[in-house]
């Protein structure tokens, strides 16, 4: 997959089959649409494209809606979709100056004269341009003109990608672990660089390895502890991640750490992907890290026991 991260970057292709959108979470949903978009590029002997932006269009146009968190990041997006074979992924810088574009200013310049769209596979409910006045009406008012085909993606399948977007996030901020993945139809995961921490877990006998996620727009769970599965320097290891303040030693941020079960090795500054498989427990104030210590070897036979 060839990825460009802005809309200059690329060029006009023959026989173009086309979808926007934001894809968070790549889910089932998505992943319906991909493989009609697929299908269609096949029967034309095409490519396939997809066209996003970021930041996403509400950072920039509620700029005062600081809740706004997604299920990926720009790069695990690019990742999965790359995954499921797409062709082309153009990353568009939104701006207000983007926005205020006309609805045909959006067709003729973006979609035909910079994409070479040749079939756009799109919702009865997409709204493109200034002011949102564009849509699936003028989309097949001006194909004629401009000699490209409209596929209208059904209703129904509109509404299952909009369920379980919001379905997903909810599940996350509410530890519904297996119904986030069941929607996703693969793990949630967390990926950054470990960091050094304050080594306390190193202290009980249970180092942890501290992830830090630097997208600030990226969703995390809420607090407790999970089963989960590490990816590292291509290698796969079980392990027991901790999302939460740490209470009992009176912490003042919010950690995301995992303890890497029979693993000893110096990996500051590594790249790390922690996949959620289960969740545990919540997070709790012990009265002393003895107690915190006891704990932890109850989660240790729960997890194995999940995983196994």
């Amino acid at each position: 997959m060839r990825i460009y991260n802005n809309i200059d970057e690329f060029v006009p292709i023959t026989n173009a089959v086309v979808t926007i959108g934001t894809f968070d979470g790549v889910h089932l949903g998505h992943r319906k649409i991909i493989a009609r978009l697929k299908e269609l590029a096949d029967s034309i002997n095409g490519e396939t494209v997809i066209l996003t932006f970021f930041p996403h269009p509400r950072m920039i146009l509620h700029p005062e809606d600081q809740d706004i968190k997604m299920i990926n990041t720009m790069n695990e997006k690019a990742e999965l979709l790359e995954q499921l074979g797409v062709d082309h992924l153009i990353i568009t810088p939104f701006s207000r100056d983007f926005s205020n574009q006309s609805a045909e200013e959006y067709i003729r310049d973006v979609l035909v004269e910079k994409i070479g769209t040749k079939k756009i596979v799109i919702g009865y409910d997409h709204r493109f341009g200034k002011d949102r006045q564009g849509g699936l009406p003028e989309l097949q008012h001006l194909a004629p003109v401009y000699g490209f085909e409209v596929i209208e993606i059904p209703e129904q399948d509109i509404h299952d990608v909009a369920v379980s977007s919001t379905r997903i996030r909810k599940a996350l901020l509410s530890n519904d672990i297996h119904l986030a993945n069941e929607f996703l139809g693969y793990p949630f995961f967390i990926s950054g660089k470990v960091t050094r921490g304050d080594q306390i877990g190193r202290t009980i006998g249970y180092p942890t390895a501290n992830i830090m996620v630097e997208e600030t727009y990226k969703l995390i769970p809420a607090d407790g502890i999970f089963a989960v599965k590490v990816y590292l320097d291509g290698q796969e290891y079980k392990g027991m991640g901790y999302i939460g303040h740490r209470p009992t030693i009176n912490g003042m941020t919010r950690n995301i750490e995992v303890n890497i079960f029979d693993f000893n090795h110096d990996i500051y500054s590594q790249s790390i992907r922690m996949e959620l498989l289960h969740y545990v427990r919540g997070d709790v104030k012990f009265e002393s890290l003895d107690q915190l210590k006891l704990q932890l070897g109850k989660d240790r036979e729960d997890v194995l026991a999940l995983l196994d």
